[in-house]
């Protein structure tokens, strides 16, 4: 039997109903589509095929009847008919979008989200932070810790200090000898600009944005989103909300979203983590490249086609370009010009320095650019780890893929109130002991699939980022404690004493040193000067990191795999945007 626009055919499903198939003219609109009968779907919904149901998810085509030889699909939206007539299959009903929801949420959602917490623990449970210490982690643990109670017994407070700046001065070592590696020039020249693709050569690209009480910023993250420059009809835009958050299902229901804006409904369920909502969002995901904004984000509208042209020019071992990341509201406060001055040193300066010399990049939370197959393959995100990004970042390299940068930015808001950004902080950190413990637990194996080089930069960017915070107030204590008076004589009674007194603080000023360069050099590849005092007060914003640090080694003690959620929208981006011309 030929199917073409103006055939019509009658046929009788298993349960004595009837269909008729009759592809409408292509000039005739979607809604003037007789609506398929909910009893014919909730009966489709049981025989399902996998390839039928990863159909249904991602493209919004739903089987609903079976006859010899052919198979009669309803769609959603223009884009599934769109989509359904490229893969020449046979639809003739519409299915309401609400309706569309009601059906995932009965027969997919529980697998969908178990899949979404557990899918990567279950495929590689290597990879994923669910157990928080091995058992060679706790005795090891354990043992550090008899040592140090052993010492504080039997030593004095002096070599209780000397000790303790010795093991600082180790987690500093680390830190600064990366920032060193980041202020020399970098072995290779400027990467060529790749030609942009014509739209038609566009692949559909899937863009997640999960969002958790964001009222303040939905407007503005909407307005970026439609200033995106590429074809709408290749675009995939996933606004994720999660199933309490009514407040936010609300104010986006009374907002008027372009066609291609899909809702993704994150079920209720625990740990309620970034990572958790993307992963469920993937399932329902059409492109064949994959970003993530967050909610306050504002990227430059020819951040996609970039992308697209930069992955068209290397292999598919490039699995991931990081984009940068400045922000919006820089001058606000000093909270602020630190928080753009560390970002500016992170994005500017340290990740193209490791993706110059092919080291592990641990990802930032926001305009990571996936190829969705090397996603998939790499297992997605840890639904349990607070820093997804980092240890994604990181386990990416361990499967043997790179990560590249993209030149393009985009602005974010800035922590500009101290509770907030404490909250923000103690999360980074504790994500960055957890992805560290994640991936040291065959320190061996680690190394040899990242090579030394990537194995001290994972140390450096994870524990020692977390280390050296934990323990800057100790090295900086044992630094004026050397040389009191009464404590330089004392010292300089034994070479040791002596030496470990200059190296202390040698080292202290180094990492002040250093830490200043990787910023000034930051703040002038984004045109930034004049910020002396900034630079010259980051010993003082240490100090909160440090105060961070320890609030996140209790946090991951007491509850490892709670989420502390960053307010947005505490800053108006029109007051800052006319500098970056949107």
């Amino acid at each position: 039997m030929g199917f073409e626009f103006a055939a019509v055919a009658r046929a009788r499903n298993d349960q004595g109903g009837t269909v008729t198939l009759n592809q409408n003219s292509p000039t005739l609109h979607l809604e003037d589509w007789e609506t398929v009968s909910d009893a014919w779907l909730t009966s489709a919904m049981q025989h399902l095929s996998p390839v039928e149901r990863d159909l249904m998810l991602r493209h919004k085509i739903v089987p609903y009847c079976w006859i010899p030889g052919h198979t009669v699909y309803g769609v959603v939206n223009d884009a599934a008919l769109a989509e359904s007539q490229s893969r020449k299959l046979h639809a003739f009903g519409r299915v309401p979008v609400e309706t569309y929801r009601k059906l995932v949420r009965r027969f997919f959602a529980a697998r969908l989200v178990h899949n979404a917490v557990y899918g990567l623990a279950r495929a590689k449970p290597w990879a994923s932070a669910k157990q928080r210490l091995t058992m060679a982690q706790i005795i090891a643990g354990v043992l550090l810790f008899a040592a140090v109670a052993s010492g504080i017994a039997l030593l004095t407070l002096s070599s209780i200090l000397q000790a303790l700046q010795i093991l600082a001065s180790l987690f500093f070592l680390m830190v600064v000898g990366l920032r060193c590696l980041c202020l020399m020039p970098l072995p290779k020249g400027p990467p060529t600009v790749a030609p942009l693709l014509t739209d038609a050569e566009l692949p559909t690209y899937t863009v997640l944005v999960p969002m958790f009480r964001e009222i303040s910023v939905v407007g503005q993250l909407v307005h970026a989103l439609t200033k995106l420059n590429y074809p709408i009809e290749k675009l995939d835009i996933k606004l994720i909300l999660e199933e309490e958050d009514r407040p936010m299902h609300v104010a986006i229901q009374k907002m008027m979203l372009p066609a291609y804006f899909d809702i993704i409904i994150v079920p209720a369920g625990k740990p309620q983590t970034k990572p958790r909502a993307l992963n469920y969002a993937m399932h329902f995901a059409r492109g064949s490249l994959v970003t993530i904004y967050d909610s306050e984000d504002i990227p430059q509208p020819n951040q996609l086609k970039l992308a697209v042209a930069q992955f068209a020019q290397e292999d598919d071992g490039l699995a991931c370009l990081q984009a940068s990341l400045d922000f919006y509201n820089p001058s606000q406060n000093w909270l602020t010009r630190q928080f753009t001055a560390e970002y500016a040193a992170l994005f500017h300066v340290i990740l193209p320095t490791l993706a110059a010399y092919g080291l592990p990049i641990p990802l930032g939370g926001t305009s990571n650019h996936f190829r969705a197959s090397a996603l998939e393959a790499a297992g997605g995100w840890d639904a349990f780890n607070v820093t997804e990004d980092a240890d994604l970042g990181i386990r990416l390299a361990r499967l043997g893929f790179r990560t590249g940068i993209l030149h393009s930015t985009t602005y974010e808001e800035a922590n500009s109130e101290f509770g907030n950004w404490m909250k923000q902080r103690r999360r980074w950190l504790k994500g960055f002991f957890q992805t560290w413990l994640v991936h040291n637990r065959n320190p061996f194996l680690l190394m040899k699939e990242t090579g030394l080089a990537g194995f001290l930069a994972i140390q450096a960017m994870t524990l020692g980022v977390f280390a050296s915070a934990l323990f800057h107030p100790v090295l900086l204590a044992g630094a004026i404690w050397n040389f009191m008076p009464a404590q330089v004589l004392a010292s300089h009674e034994t070479h040791f004493g002596s030496l470990l007194s200059g190296l202390g603080l040698a080292l202290l000023l180094a990492g002040y040193v250093s830490a200043i360069g990787t910023c000034e050099k930051g703040l002038r590849s984004i045109r930034v000067s004049g910020w002396i005092s900034i630079l010259l007060t980051i010993p003082f914003y240490w100090l909160l990191m440090s105060a961070a640090a320890w609030l996140a080694l209790w946090d991951f003690l007491a509850s490892p795999f709670h989420w502390h959620k960053t307010r947005h929208g505490l800053t108006r981006v029109g007051r800052a945007s006319g500098r970056f011309g949107f």
